[in-house]
């Protein structure tokens, strides 16, 4: 098992995220992040760099674009034990991630509100997100990824159990939940789609 060194955290739903940052960071885990999150976790004292320091590039257009960059996804789908991808992170200085937590923009509480608009709920249409998670998903062999803030407890405490490491086992499963999470997440924008009439919809006048 491989000790989890840096940890990509970028959440909606940021239950428990500041006690995650604070049991990753007292174990030596630098912590990467993105806008509110990050700036929910630099107000608790707890060190975290912003993904646009590790890149190089800022977040840019309304925020839509932040994740989506080589340097991250290098960093995540790089196989530890094939030598070629860990030349080439050498050579285009890609850290390595090892851990991923991130959860979705609440597309299904959006849509459910009285008068919400097809320009409201194409803004909560996350990209970067599932993109992360299917990144590390496909990964598991090497990365952790946590979807769900009901599971930072057991990874936390794997991580205490195993000098900062996860089984592989765990990260299988946590892939599993991550694909059936957007999978859910996805049908959820099929349908409301479905139900959107462009003959009369305002967005389209």
């Amino acid at each position: 098992m491989t000790k989890i060194k840096r940890a990509l955290i970028s959440v909606t739903d940021k239950t428990g995220v500041v006690a995650l940052a604070k049991e990753l960071e007292n174990m030596g885990v630098e912590i990467v992040s993105t806008g509110g999150t990050a700036r929910v976790i630099r107000e608790a004292d707890v060190s975290v760099k912003d993904v646009a320091d590790l890149t190089g590039f800022p977040e840019m257009m309304d925020g839509r674009v932040k994740t989506l960059h080589p340097i991250v996804h290098g960093g995540i789908l790089a196989l530890r034990d094939n030598a070629g991808h860990m030349q080439q992170m050498e050579d285009h200085a890609i850290p390595s991630i090892d851990m991923v937590v991130v959860n979705l923009y609440a597309f299904e509480k959006t849509v459910a509100k009285e008068g919400v608009s097809l320009a409201d709920a194409i803004e909560n249409i996350d990209i970067g997100g599932p993109t992360l998670l299917r990144s590390s998903a496909k990964n598991f062999r090497f990365v952790t990824v946590v979807v769900d803030p009901s599971d930072y407890s057991k990874v936390l405490g794997e991580m205490k159990a195993n000098d900062g490491a996860t089984t592989l086992t765990t990260r299988f499963e946590l892939a599993r939940k991550v694909f059936i999470t957007t999978n859910k997440y996805d049908k959820a924008i099929a349908g409301y789609l479905e139900g959107i009439d462009p003959r009369k919809d305002t967005y389209f006048i």
